[in-house]
């Protein structure tokens, strides 16, 4: 395919000069680490054995001081103590909702702001993770598109909410007691602020810390990522991230799509439902879902629903269809279709043999839901006309 992802605004704000002063280990690969140890004085010949040691303290354990790493001499703990830190996003705020939602507000490097959702359910938990300060692509229905975008989140931000979250749940095992295999945090989605396949790189190294047997300790089948149709990057995704894939798709025509998520206008629906037959891991036991949020008169007929089915069996994809309620949220250019058209819709999709789920809203009276995050600081007070103007609507 000769076309490739834009370059985005990314590149052009912030310049990746990395801080003065210590270097922090959250964050790096294996190898990557490896490398600073040496760098900064381990014997060659000790650098695995010692990133095996200091991985599993920073992310089995959540250890954040190099004086309790008690199996390494305290002559190195000190020399450790000297050149490198162990350093997350800081929690600016958390707010809980009536549902049990827990949505945080962090504070990462440069001042900028990011938000993060932990949702609690019957037999998981999962926590909802942002990729990019803001957002670049506008997406009409979103709130968090409203911010424009300021910068990608490093690997150690993005895998660093994973440990904020732990943190805050009290869910780090303690060296030498029983291990307890129920989760709180069981579940990853990269489903919050900003597009993660504008974000590869970083993406990618965080969810593989978050995958290693040996730290936090996620499976792959456990963390989906969700793109807006970033069509060069979704081969990717399944080569060297082995996560399920989620597309938001919430249309049924290029020229409804081109306006609810304007990525359409350079990679139209046929290109990006041939790049998802394409997926090398798409099967029936790790079926690919269509993200739907239903908008009243917008895209919530019986024809979207029919021509919906069409289109995945054109293709031949396996998958299952999230039907999305609209979570409005101030100067919101939608409404949210009807229960009984939700309903109807999610009727069709079933008869047609594809798993219909209807998400129940979480987390809306501290607008955590889907669709409603930005970051406090950066939220713009944009009037409803606004608003429709830059949707072209």
């Amino acid at each position: 395919m000769s076309a490739k992802a834009p370059i985005t605004q990314d590149v052009m704000t912030i310049p990746r000069k990395l801080p003065e002063g210590p270097i922090n280990l959250v964050g790096l690969t294996r190898a990557q680490m490896r490398e600073v140890l040496i760098e900064n004085g381990t014997p060659e010949k000790q650098a695995k054995m010692r990133v095996g040691q200091i991985w599993q303290w920073i992310y089995q354990w959540g250890v954040r001081d190099f004086a309790e790493m008690t199996n390494l001499a305290k002559t190195y703990r000190a020399d450790l103590a000297e050149k490198f830190v162990i350093e997350i996003p800081e929690v600016v705020s958390r707010q809980v909702s009536e549902d049990g939602t827990r949505k945080y507000l962090v504070r990462i490097a440069g001042g900028h702001e990011v938000e993060v959702v932990y949702i609690p359910e019957e037999g998981r938990g999962t926590l909802c993770v942002s990729s990019q300060v803001g957002c670049t692509l506008t997406c009409s229905f979103c709130h968090t598109g409203t911010q424009k975008l300021v910068r990608n989140l490093t690997s150690a931000e993005i895998v660093g909410q994973i440990m904020m979250a732990r943190d805050d749940l009290e869910e780090w095992p303690v060296p030498g007691e029983p291990k307890d295999e129920t989760r709180l945090l069981s579940n990853i989605v990269l489903m919050g602020m900003g597009e993660p396949l504008y974000n590869f790189d970083n993406v990618r190294d965080a969810m593989k810390i978050a995958m290693d047997p040996e730290g936090i300790s996620l499976s792959r089948r456990r963390i989906t990522l969700s793109t807006s149709g970033v069509v060069p990057e979704i081969a990717r995704t399944a080569e060297e991230i082995g996560c399920l894939l989620a597309i938001s798709f919430h249309a049924t025509t290029d020229e409804t799509r081109d306006v609810l998520v304007p990525i359409n206008k350079r990679w139209k629906i046929k290109e990006l439902l041939q790049a998802l037959a394409d997926y090398p891991r798409a099967s029936n036991s790790e079926r690919i879902t269509f993200e739907y949020v239903m908008l009243d008169g917008v895209n919530d007929t019986k024809e979207d629903a029919h021509r919906l089915i069409e289109l995945i069996k054109e293709y031949d994809i396996p998958a299952k269809i999230n039907l999305i309620p609209f979570n409005e949220w101030p100067g919101a250019p939608y409404k949210r279709s009807s229960g009984n058209r939700i309903h109807a819709f999610a009727d069709i999709i079933y008869k047609a043999g594809y798993a219909s789920p209807i998400r129940t809203p979480r987390g809306e009276d501290i607008m955590a839901a889907c669709g409603q995050l930005k970051s406090a600081t950066e939220r713009a007070r944009k009037s409803r006309k606004q608003i429709e103007a830059e949707a072209g609507l």
